[in-house]
């Protein structure tokens, strides 16, 4: 099975809603699906966090395999420090993990993206 995880716009309280039925659905004794959600808050906050220079970056890294930041930028054939800045966002959203050889990898099979319009 693919490890996956889910980007979503939306408010912070969707986190809390989705804790909520889980919380239920174990006070049940029903099973609980393991659920790996990045929640941003709108749209424009999705597109400043994922350039599509970061998405080719996480598609390299999810190529590839691990590497460090140094040679994933030769690589990209990208400056190292701004190969370093976008590792460092990715890092801190989830989407990129340092390992402790100091070199990055993309935990993801998938990144499935839900948008919804405004009700």
């Amino acid at each position: 099975m693919a490890k996956a995880l889910e980007l979503r716009v939306g408010a912070p309280g969707d986190a809390l809603d989705r804790f909520e039925a889980a919380w239920n659905r174990a006070a049940e004794g029903r099973r609980v699906p393991s659920l790996a959600v990045l929640t941003l808050p709108e749209l424009p906050a999705l597109l400043k966090n994922l350039t599509p220079a970061r998405w080719r970056l996480l598609e390299r890294l999810r190529t590839v395999g691990p590497l460090s930041v140094y040679e994933l930028a030769r690589r990209l054939e990208r400056d190292y420090k701004n190969v370093h800045t976008d590792v460092k966002r990715l890092v801190e959203l989830g989407l990129v993990e340092r390992r402790a050889d100091a070199r990055v990898a993309v935990g993801w099979d998938v990144v499935r993206c839900e948008l919804r319009l405004a009700d």
